[in-house]
């Protein structure tokens, strides 16, 4: 870890993450790609028992709202999370990009650190979740940000092209509607 940066866990608090894939290469560019990030996140979810507030995941990047798992360290379920993924999608090579049509074999996957920022108050979660959600806007995906289905946007619909997402939408919804049901809409 870089000198100076200290990583504040077990705090109780929720944690903005961002990590990146090596190279900023668009090794989620497919929707098939997102879709495997998004069921490995739910099952990610559930073997160490946290919640997810909000996510986006970008072509190269992906962002993350979420609490601290119930036991272990949050690098452990990041370090899950990531190695999952990696494994999922160089078991079937896809192109990364229709543009290039590469696989990226033989190269890693992430970059192996991570941005975590902690949210310690409503105003810092309300301005993460509307960056996160805002994301796909900003780089020219989507007119708005319910239309990029690979979102915990609130209010969005179980998604035809990996129904087993849906269990993440729901998720999501409750904990939104749950945890977060006093915190006007962050969009």
């Amino acid at each position: 870890m870089p000198w100076g940066l200290k990583r504040v866990q077990e705090a109780r608090c929720l944690h903005f993450i961002t990590f990146s894939c090596y190279q900023r290469a668009p090794l989620l560019a497919s929707p098939e790609s997102r879709c495997v990030f998004e069921q490995t996140l739910e099952r990610v979810r559930r073997w160490y028992g946290v919640y997810v507030a909000g996510y986006v995941v970008m072509p190269e990047h992906v962002h993350l709202l979420i609490s601290e798992p119930e036991g272990g360290r949050l690098s452990v379920v990041i370090q899950m999370l990531k190695q999952n993924v990696a494994q999922q999608l160089r078991q079937n090579p896809r192109p990364v990009s229709p543009k290039n049509g590469e696989t990226r074999a033989g190269h890693p996957f992430w970059y192996p650190r991570y941005y975590d920022f902690n949210v310690w108050n409503h105003e810092k979660r309300i301005d993460k979740l509307r960056y996160l959600h805002r994301n796909p806007v900003k780089r020219g995906l989507v007119d708005k940000p319910e239309d990029w289905q690979w979102s915990s946007t609130p209010g969005w619909c179980p998604k035809v092209c990996c129904p087993e997402s849906a269990a993440l939408g729901a998720k999501v919804t409750n904990v939104w509607r749950t945890k977060c049901s006093h915190i006007s809409h962050p969009l």
